[in-house]
C-alpha cells in the first residue's frame, strides 16, 4: 500500500447566536474545520482534523508514495513541518485511521487497548453568572455526568470563585469539579499580566477548600520549574501541557515533576504518535494523562482512543456547554454526534480506524476550499 494523494478540505460554520469563549474578546460568528484527507491505492481513505494545517500545503510530495503504516518516519517529517511552519498534526490523525481501517481495527486496539471507554467531564467555555453555571451544572447532573469543568476569565478572581462556590452548592458532591485558569498561553492580542507564583497558590487554597479536582493551566506554559514549585506547595492537583507544542517540553516538565495531570492534545501537538510516548512517558512517572480535546469533533474522537488505551487518569474532556457549545455545533461535520451514555462514559466506536462518519450534506454545504495534489497533479479549488 502507498499514499497516492492528499486533500485538505475546509468548511466554515455560521454561529448564531455567537459563542462567547472565555478566552476571546469578541463573540465567535464562525467555527472552522480544516479536513485532510489522505487516499492510497488501495482505495483507503485516512481522515483527520482538529487543527488549520498550516504549513502542510506545499510539502504533501513528502508523503506520496510512502508506505502509510511508516508512522514513524512521517511523524518526523511532521515534526520538521511543526518546526518550520505550523502545526499539522492531523495529518498524523488521518494515518492512524487509515492504519485501522486496513487491518479491521479500532484505534484504540492498535494502541493498547487497555479499554474502549472513559468518564467524560463536561468542559465548559462560557463566562457566565454563577446562578446560570449553577443551573447549567445541574442539567449536566441529570445527563449522567460525573464531573466538569469550570473557566476562569473574569477581571477579578474573587468573582470566578464565587461561580465554583456556586456550583458546589448546587450538585454536592454529585460532580467532581475542574478549574481551568487560562493562565497558560495567550491569544495574540492578550497583553495583559498573567498570575505569578503567589496568585496561583492563593486560588489554588480557596478552590482545596471547595474540593476542586484540579486546577488548569494557572501559570504560564514555559515556567516549568514554577509550575514544580505550585504543585509542592498545593494541596489540589495541578494540571496542564495542553499547547506546549514540543515533544521536548514534556521531557522537561517531567524532570522537574512539574504538573499532576499532562494535557498534549494528539490534534494540537504531536499526533496520536508522540503524544502516546508524553503519556508513556509522564505515567511512569506517577502523573496522569487526560488530553486537551478542544478542537472539534474529530480532534475529541482522536483524543477518545488514545485516552481510553493507555490513560490511568478516570476523565476525559468532553467541549460541551449549550446551548452556545453543543454537540451540534461541535460535530458539524460529523454524522453522529458524539455524547457519553448513562452512565457518563464517553465510548469509542468499535469501526475500523477513528470511527468517523462524515455527514456529506454538512460538507456540501459548508465547503470554502479544496486543496489536492496527488502523484502527478495539484488542483485548488
Amino acid at each position: 500500500m502507498k499514499i497516492t494523494s492528499i486533500e485538505i478540505k475546509q468548511y466554515l460554520k455560521p454561529l448564531e447566536p455567537p459563542f462567547k469563549a472565555a478566552w476571546d474578546p469578541q463573540p465567535r460568528k464562525n467555527f472552522a474545520s480544516t479536513v485532510v484527507y489522505v487516499h492510497t491505492d488501495e482505495g483507503i481513505t485516512g481522515v483527520g482534523s482538529g487543527d488549520l494545517l498550516m504549513g502542510l500545503e506545499g510539502h504533501e510530495n513528502l508523503f506520496i508514495g510512502h508506505d502509510p503504516f511508516a508512522i514513524e518516519r512521517h511523524a518526523q517529517v511532521i515534526d520538521n513541518i511543526n518546526f518550520h511552519y505550523g502545526r499539522c498534526w492531523p495529518l498524523d490523525l488521518a494515518l492512524w485511521d487509515l492504519m485501522g481501517k486496513a487491518t479491521g481495527q479500532p484505534v484504540y486496539k492498535l494502541l493498547g487497548g487497555k479499554s474502549n471507554k472513559i468518564l467524560a467531564y463536561a468542559s465548559t467555555g462560557e463566562i457566565v453568572t454563577p446562578e446560570e453555571r449553577a443551573e447549567r451544572a445541574l442539567r449536566f447532573v441529570d445527563q449522567g455526568f460525573k464531573a466538569m469543568k469550570i473557566r476562569f476569565h473574569h477581571e477579578d478572581v474573587k468573582d470566578d470563585i464565587k461561580v465554583v462556590e456556586a456550583v458546589r452548592k448546587a450538585v454536592g458532591d454529585k460532580l467532581e469539579i475542574m478549574v481551568d485558569a487560562n493562565q497558560g498561553w495567550k491569544m495574540p492580542w492578550d497583553v495583559e499580566c498573567t498570575w505569578d507564583l503567589k496568585m496561583a497558590f492563593q486560588v489554588a487554597k480557596e478552590l482545596e477548600q471547595l474540593n476542586v479536582f484540579w486546577l488548569e493551566e494557572p501559570l504560564p506554559s514555559h515556567q516549568f520549574e514554577l509550575m514544580a514549585k505550585l504543585r509542592d506547595m498545593a494541596g489540589i492537583r495541578i494540571a496542564g501541557g495542553e499547547m506546549n507544542r514540543n515533544w521536548y517540553d514534556f521531557r522537561e516538565m517531567n524532570k522537574v515533576n512539574a504538573l499532576d495531570v499532562y494535557q498534549p492534545d494528539v490534534a494540537l501537538s504531536g499526533g496520536i504518535t508522540q503524544v502516546k510516548k508524553i503519556a508513556e512517558l509522564v505515567q511512569g512517572s506517577g502523573a496522569w494523562f487526560s488530553p486537551h480535546t478542544w478542537s472539534n469533533g474529530i480532534g475529541l474522537l482522536a483524543n477518545l482512543h488514545l485516552a481510553a488505551a493507555v490513560s490511568h487518569c478516570p476523565y476525559l474532556e468532553f467541549p460541551y456547554d449549550p446551548p452556545a457549545w453543543s454537540t451540534d455545533r461541535r460535530d458539524y461535520i460529523q454524522k453522529e454526534h458524539l455524547m457519553i451514555d448513562s452512565e457518563g462514559y464517553l465510548v469509542a466506536p468499535e469501526k475500523p480506524g477513528l470511527g468517523i462518519e462524515l455527514d456529506e450534506e454538512a460538507l456540501k454545504k459548508y465547503e470554502i476550499n479544496h486543496f489536492y495534489v496527488g502523484e502527478s497533479s495539484t488542483v485548488i479549488v
